[in-house]
């Protein structure tokens, strides 16, 4: 009698859909998010915002396979194991293709599981680049790069989201997908480095010069966070499905939310507006998306945009700090109210794993404002301490010269158009 082989544990489904995700969340860097940020800087810099976000690509992407996964999620040892991984995956040694790594995803190979992670790494410090646009030398934003990646991103995923991480493991914070790990992150560190930088020159000059653009790339980032947030079950399923549902639904209140609020204050509604309320209920829903329902996902879309409409118009003017592009008032303040949300609208008929406020677990919001405060606490200390080294050695910020010339042409040596303003 002969033996029964052994059960294959993955599963082609899933895997399938995960590697789409992947697919859709780099397709919200490049093209989507530089047509974003590339359509709200003066024509003279859209370059350089665009050569930025695909170098972001391509920089992270290298640094993820050589070091960067192992150290989100590989195992720590000692002291250090919550707070960031070992190198035993260094070069994705280990990282195979035919079986799974049951600690995160148990039914696709660990490489798709590393890929899709890696989209996640490559969006987050492009993110960052909306609150320092138009004043850093390329030379700079690289360095930025690879320090913040390594000494920032990598240590708040591990906490987060590591098998042996602090604040996901250890405390229980709920995170489906980047609340805290890539927008409040982003944010905080955008919030960061545009006051270490101060403000541009010539900001009282017409700004934004291809509302199109910023049009399409709301959009491509829209369709590809449904990889984001959806693709986040790691499976093709109930959970993948609701995520789905609660995405779509959230940045449709969002958009209808701005939409509305500029409608009441300023006594016309904007295409920009719109787009930025759309962004705003993607940020705010990725936390929760795998754990709230369709009436959740309402009540935080159209609150979200109401809390970063009122940054973004009132508070920024009033302290006048130069967040080029809003990367804090919609990031980090979209950020941290979907993590609190989380707390507030989980439930475990979504998913078993937590449950908030309203479905009788009051203990999670305080669990999800301690995350919150340890990614503001070590984000803003570390990311200032990067700021600080690169100014000290090559120095960050642009000439006044190169400034006033464009970035396209002072950085590049390029120029999107022929006339330039």
């Amino acid at each position: 009698m002969g033996t029964t082989p052994p059960v294959n544990p993955i599963n082609s489904g899933d895997t399938a859909w995960v590697l789409v995700s992947s697919a859709l969340v780099l397709l919200m860097t490049a093209p989507g998010l530089a047509l974003f940020y590339g359509g709200m800087v003066r024509r003279k810099n859209i370059l350089s915002v665009l050569m930025q976000c695909f170098m972001c690509l391509a920089i992270v992407s290298v640094l993820w396979v050589v070091y960067g996964y192992s150290l989100a999620f590989g195992k720590g040892t000692g002291w250090s194991a919550p707070f960031i991984g070992g190198l035993q995956w260094f070069m994705l040694n280990g990282v195979d293709i035919n079986t799974p790594n049951a600690d995160y995803a148990a039914t696709i190979p660990h490489q798709a599981y590393m890929i899709f992670q890696m989209m996640f790494a490559v969006i987050t410090p492009a993110l960052v680049i909306g609150s320092f646009a138009e004043r850093v030398k390329f030379s700079a934003f690289v360095w930025f790069t690879v320090l913040w990646l390594t000494f920032v991103y990598c240590p708040i995923a591990h906490m987060v989201w590591a098998s042996d991480g602090l604040a996901g493991h250890t405390w229980g914070a709920l995170d489906f997908a980047g609340g805290t790990v890539v927008h409040m992150n982003a944010g905080l560190a955008g919030l960061v480095t545009a006051l270490f930088l101060g403000k541009r020159l010539g900001t009282d000059k017409p700004g934004m010069h291809n509302v199109p653009y910023v049009m399409i790339g709301a959009s491509l980032l829209w369709f590809g966070w449904f990889g984001f947030n959806a693709g986040s079950a790691v499976s093709a399923g109930g959970l993948a499905t609701s995520a789905f549902v609660v995405t779509h639904t959230a940045t449709a209140a969002a958009a209808i939310s701005w939409a509305v609020c500029e409608w009441i204050f300023t006594g016309k509604p904007t295409m920009v507006g719109a787009a930025s309320g759309a962004v705003a209920g993607l940020v705010a829903i990725t936390p929760a998306s795998g754990f709230v329902n369709a009436g959740g996902a309402l009540w935080i879309g159209f609150l979200v945009s109401i809390f970063c409409y009122f940054m973004v118009s009132y508070v920024k003017p009033k302290l006048g700090y130069d967040d080029t592009l809003d990367a804090f008032g919609v990031h980090f303040i979209g950020g941290t109210w979907g993590a609190l949300a989380t707390g507030l609208f989980a439930v475990k008929a979504i998913n078993a794993a937590g449950s908030g406020l309203f479905d009788g677990n009051p203990g999670q919001l305080l669990i999800q404002a301690k995350a919150c405060g340890l990614t503001i606490l070590y984000c803003g200390i570390v990311t200032w301490i990067i700021c600080l080294i690169i100014d000290k050695t090559i120095g960050m910020r642009t000439t006044s010269e190169d400034e006033v010339l464009g970035l396209d042409i002072s950085q590049h040596h390029e120029r999107a158009y022929t006339i330039l303003d």
